[in-house]
């Protein structure tokens, strides 16, 4: 079997607290409209939640992708091609990765995600189940350029970002992760990534507020990790998830909100909430074939192939490195 390298490239304290995590918590609550980027949803027990969500039957996105991955897997391997370094922005899952792998036939694998514990183990049950490929997870944030291992560096890359994760930034955010992204993998790369599609309200409010409180769950646990990280005192019990659709940004909303008044403290600093206030946690953008391509092209990606599921829920573009031009 392949050796497996780690690396690790999160920023912390002396104290252990990743400082990146720190900073935007307490610029977060701060605001007048509280919000906390999703990005810090997934730690480790976050992550395990998540995949639980991909789970329960109002979660659409997961099993639409999955049966892209499967349908295609010729076109994939006829517009990708052999041999290239397969880089995977936030670890992968038991099921969609491995379609991948399968139908690119990669010299390499190299999953990132700022999880570590999840990473790492992420990265063992690919290493089982592909014994002959090469796998190097990088514990790192992939919000900005990720030096990735020299083991991979003359080789081809494509980039994987399934699931419609560029969903949950605001467009400013999500063109600076693509031209982060488009900045790890260098020219000459290709980008494989999700992208959710507008479709009915009630759809996608179920799939973000499931009758078994997954993701309920899923949201209060950034309350717990805050606790439990930065000396937190949020009384999660007295939070409420909601999702919502906020049509004017064509996307879901979730928060938490207050049930009463609240007084709390986070990293020795004191905030307070009103009944009915909210932290706002996650955004899940949804787009038309319009909206994803110019997403795509100011992050410096140039779309060259679509794929939908048979019911039109979900997308995968293929995307690549766009050459840098001035000329309209």
């Amino acid at each position: 079997m392949p050796t497996q390298q780690g690396l690790t490239l999160v920023d912390k304290d002396d104290s252990g607290v990743d400082t990146a995590f720190r900073g935007d918590v307490l610029a977060g609550l701060a605001q007048p409209q509280k919000a906390i980027p999703a990005r810090w949803l997934y730690d480790d027990a976050g992550s395990r939640l998540f995949e639980e969500i991909t789970q329960v039957p109002e979660y659409y996105p997961t099993r639409a992708e999955t049966e892209i991955l499967s349908a295609e897997a010729g076109e994939f391997a006829r517009l990708i091609g052999e041999g290239r370094a397969v880089v995977e922005f936030g670890s992968g899952s038991s099921v969609k990765t491995p379609l991948l792998l399968s139908a690119v036939d990669p010299a390499a694998y190299v999953p990132l995600d700022i999880s570590g514990d999840f990473l790492r183990a992420a990265a063992e049950r690919l290493s089982a189940q592909f014994p002959d490929l090469p796998v190097y997870p990088v514990e790192a944030d992939f919000m900005r350029q990720v030096e990735l291992p020299a083991e991979v560096s003359v080789l081809p890359k494509l980039g994987f970002f399934p699931g419609s994760t560029i969903g949950n930034m605001v467009p400013r955010t999500a063109v600076d992760l693509l031209r982060a992204m488009r900045a790890t993998l260098g020219s000459n790369s290709l980008l494989l990534i999700g992208m959710d599609l507008i479709k009915d309200i009630g759809v996608l409010e179920a799939a973000y507020d499931d009758a078994a409180g997954v993701t309920a769950a899923f949201n209060r646990n950034l309350a717990r990790r805050i606790n439990s990280e930065l000396g937190g005192t949020i009384p999660v019990e007295r939070l409420r998830h909601e999702a919502r659709w906020n049509d004017e940004f064509a996307r879901i909303e979730m928060h938490l909100v207050a049930q009463e008044p609240l007084e709390f403290i986070v990293a020795d600093q004191p905030f307070a909430m009103a009944r009915g206030e909210t932290i706002h946690t996650e955004n899940s953008h949804k787009f038309s074939r319009r909206s994803a391509n110019a997403l795509l092209l100011a992050g410096g990606w140039t779309p060259v192939a679509r794929w939908t599921d048979s019911e039109d829920l979900f997308s995968l573009i293929l995307a690549e490195a766009s050459v840098p031009r001035n000329a309209p």
